[in-house]
């Protein structure tokens, strides 16, 4: 998949600016994350929104019926490490305006450099278990009894003594796909035979003022529906993201997005996806999910690229 020399992109104007991320290295994942290896190769790519049809609605749009703008599509791809601290301090900085790269990455390896205004859609990508491709619609604030891939867990809320027993109850349950993580190796806390003892982990100074979940503004069912009318079958919409480092990774996210964007513009305001992936031939090959990824920041860029030339 080619890169297209700058002189095509048009102008910014004209460019839907992308951020990938995957996750590094953990437990059975070692020496390279899943995630990672799906999307590196998406790492400084340009794609042209008028490069193939796309299906909308479950109908086949022919992108040259789009106007000059956002003709272009241009993907950066980022690591994260399995890390909470890592998590907490890298994600927010993504989404200022002009985002933050971490120190550990080679500026000179970036084309472009994140764009002043912002990226359009930040799209994380992360590793589950066997079977078809997951679109979560939402992450979790709290819940987080799993370690990282440095033994680490995740900070401690403390709760409001009126909020005491709602977020307890919030805790108790860790998610279908989180017991499944624990099946493939990962750590749960051990907090003895005294299960009330267990603190509240997640998110808590600085996000008080974010619901216990928080949605993305993109319709997955819609997004899930179109993909599969375009022949990609393994896939589907999830509502557990798994209440480890990819939930958390995405609740970060789509908090900053909030917190850095304007409620009466949410179609211009950074749109935030999350989709888990499975291993690699499990069923699918690395290949296949790149072009799934490749055709949902399509799907995303002909969305919003239609939402702005009509308020144009």
């Amino acid at each position: 998949m080619p890169s297209l020399p700058s002189t095509h992109d048009g102008g910014e104007e004209g460019v839907f600016h992308v951020l990938l991320t995957g996750f590094g290295p953990f437990h059975n994942h070692k020496p390279v994350n899943p995630s990672w290896l799906a999307v590196k190769p998406l790492h400084n790519v340009v794609i042209p929104l008028d490069a193939d049809p796309v299906v909308i609605d479950g109908a086949v749009v022919i992108r040259p019926t789009l106007t000059a703008k956002h003709r272009l599509v241009k993907i950066s791809a980022l690591e994260i490490p399995v890390e909470y601290e890592s998590v907490k301090d890298i994600v927010p900085k993504l989404h200022l305006r002009p985002p933050v790269l971490p120190d550990s990455v080679n500026k000179d390896d970036f084309y472009p450099l994140p764009p002043d205004k912002g990226y359009d859609f930040i799209f994380h990508v992360g590793v589950a278990g066997r079977g078809p491709l997951r679109m979560e619609k939402l992450g979790h604030k709290l819940g987080y009894y799993m370690k990282d891939a440095t033994g680490k867990m995740a900070p401690v809320v403390q709760a409001a003594p009126s909020d005491f027993r709602r977020r307890e109850e919030l805790d108790v349950s860790i998610g279908e796909q989180a017991v499944e993580r624990i099946g493939l190796g990962f750590e749960l806390e051990n907090t003895g035979d005294a299960y009330s003892a267990r603190p509240s982990r997640g998110f808590g100074v600085g996000y008080e003022k974010f619901p216990d979940e928080i949605y993305t503004d993109i319709d997955v069912s819609r997004l899930v529906s179109d993909l599969r009318n375009s022949g990609i079958e393994q896939i589907y919409s999830s509502m557990d993201a798994g209440h480890y480092i990819c939930d958390f990774a995405y609740y970060c996210s789509l908090a900053e997005s909030k917190r850095n964007g304007k409620p009466y513009e949410k179609d211009r305001n950074t749109q935030v996806l999350f989709m888990h992936i499975p291993p690699a031939n499990s069923p699918l090959r690395t290949e296949e999910v790149t072009e799934t990824i490749r055709r949902i920041i399509c799907w995303i860029g002909v969305e919003l690229a239609e939402i702005h030339d009509k308020a144009a």
